[in-house]
């Protein structure tokens, strides 16, 4: 097996692996609670990870950087205030429209 993602936050390595498992790749989750041995090892090593067979390595990685990308597509601009927005937001900061509708 091979190690794919790694994150500081649980959340997000979990979030991660539900979306790989969704497109059909089977990830383990490792050092989900390793976080208590914090001090006796490097804080990086106590992250959470998500593993994969070696024969689906590229496709993982294909899609979590497909994620990656689709997060941190370009700013976009309110269709009713005209107000620019980052893409993190899905609804505008300034008047709260929804951003699927723009």
């Amino acid at each position: 097996m091979v190690k794919v993602f790694t994150d500081p936050n649980g959340f997000i390595v979990v979030h991660v692996r539900n979306l790989l498992e969704i497109e059909g790749v089977s990830a383990e989750l490792r050092n989900e609670y390793a976080a208590g041995a914090t001090g006796e090892l490097a804080y990086v090593d106590v992250w959470p990870e998500l593993w994969v067979e070696d024969w689906l390595q590229d496709r993982a990685s294909a899609l979590i950087k497909a994620m990656n990308s689709d997060k941190l597509a370009g700013v976009w601009c309110c269709c009713t205030c005209r107000e620019e927005n980052e893409p993190a937001f899905d609804f505008c900061w300034k008047c709260g429209e929804d951003r699927s509708d723009w």
